[in-house]
This record gives C-alpha cells, sequence and structure tokens, in this order.
C-alpha cells in the first residue's frame, strides 16, 4: 500500500515532469532532455501500470480509467515532434492527470487508513511545484506565454516560496533535514535571481538544472520526513 501511495503521489510530479523536457526538446534546449523526457515517459508507465493492478474500490477504479485514457490520448501528442501548436493540448492533458492522480493519491491513503505528516505532505508537494515551475518557465521561453500561464507560473512560484518557508521552521527538523532544506533554498534563489537578471531573455538549460537539483533535495528531504513518521 504505501508503494502504491508513493506511486501515485510521484505521478503528480511526473506529469509536470513531461510536458518540461516536451517543451525543452522542441526549443532543441540540453541534449539531455531527450533522455530525461524518455525516462519520465517510461516512469509514469510503468507506475500506471502497478497501480492498475492495484485498485480496488469503484472510486479507485474510476480515477485511475480517467488516468488510463487521458495517458493514451497524451501518448499520441508526443509521438508527434514538439511544437507550439499541440504544447497547449498537451499541457491541459498532463494538468488532468495532475489533477486526478491527486485524488487517486488521497483514495489509497483513505484505504490505507494512514494520513501521512503534515510536513511529509507539503515536501512532498514541493516535488510537484518544482517541475510544475520549471514548466512554465520554459514555455515562457518558447514564446508560449498567456495571462492564464503567466497567473499558474505566479502562483506556483508563489506557492513553492511560502512551502519551503514553513518547512524551514518546523521544530521537528533533524540537523540533516535543515542542511538539506539550506541546499535547496540556494538553488532557488538561483532560480529567482537568474530569472529577474536577464528580464526578457530566458535562459532555461539553467533554469532547469538548478529546479531539477531542487526536486533531487526534496525527494531526500521528504524521505527523511517519511523516517521520522
Amino acid at each position: 500500500m504505501n508503494d502504491a501511495i508513493g506511486r501515485a503521489g510521484q505521478q503528480r510530479m511526473l506529469s509536470q515532469r513531461m510536458v518540461k523536457t516536451y517543451a525543452l526538446v522542441g526549443q532543441g534546449k540540453m541534449l539531455s532532455a531527450v533522455k530525461q523526457m524518455d525516462d519520465t515517459i517510461r516512469q509514469f508507465n510503468s507506475n500506471l501500470d502497478e497501480l492498475n493492478d492495484f485498485v480496488e474500490t469503484a472510486q479507485e477504479k474510476k480515477i485511475i480509467g480517467k488516468i488510463n485514457r487521458l495517458w493514451f490520448a497524451y501518448n499520441l501528442l508526443v509521438k508527434t515532434r514538439p511544437n507550439t501548436d499541440q504544447a497547449p493540448q498537451v499541457n491541459a492533458i498532463a494538468d488532468k492527470m495532475l489533477k486526478f492522480s491527486d485524488q487517486l493519491t488521497h483514495l489509497l491513503e483513505k484505504r490505507a487508513g494512514s494520513s501521512k505528516g503534515r510536513l511529509i505532505n507539503i515536501a512532498d508537494r514541493q516535488r510537484m511545484l518544482s517541475q510544475r515551475v520549471a514548466k512554465y518557465y520554459v514555455f515562457k521561453a518558447w514564446g508560449l506565454d498567456n495571462e492564464e500561464y503567466s497567473k499558474e507560473y505566479d502562483l506556483a512560484v508563489q506557492e513553492f516560496s511560502d512551502a519551503l518557508n514553513t518547512l524551514e521552521q518546523a521544530p521537528e527538523n533533524t540537523s540533516d533535514i535543515n542542511a538539506a532544506l539550506a541546499k535547496v533554498k540556494k538553488d532557488w534563489n538561483t532560480f529567482k535571481i537568474s530569472f529577474s537578471l536577464h528580464g526578457g531573455q530566458f535562459i532555461p538549460s539553467l533554469v532547469t538544472r538548478s529546479l531539477d537539483r531542487i526536486l533531487e533535495q526534496m525527494d531526500y528531504i521528504t524521505a527523511l520526513y517519511v523516517g521520522q513518521h
């Protein structure tokens, strides 16, 4: 059950990471983006296979059915070369998968009768937000910017900053957690400074590397909180 909950939770982050890598590949940025895109799709598919076998209740089956249909549509789109015309559709599908993966995670937690601690939930969500921020930044660099995307980008940045402050102030933190959070803060500040200094010029390679380091640290921090729970 814990593995299934972890996989369902990870799908939220992967849904955003897939679109970020899609946009990077479309811009011809970072040779590593192609591998990251393939790895992300492979991991999402693997998690989905496991979750399809694990769901039991009518609600769980209904939600996983919705994710499966979206995943089929997503795969059809990403088999063509990434382009700005279909990017909004790819993003819309991914955001729906994020929504339903979140619902499935909560349904599995409910069936398990376990409530993850508040700090675990916050740290876990930071992983998704790191990739959501990266996604909208790369969209901006690709010329895909509108009022809705700008609003979602600003919201994700604010939510990440607020949650990071909450985690930093948590009295439950160990020295290892505080040290890892300090690294996240450093990379987060690097991202914010990079964005403000370059104004209308975008540096997606540098920014996405900073946010990927944050994702790795948040993986570690989440595991530390889980160990305390």
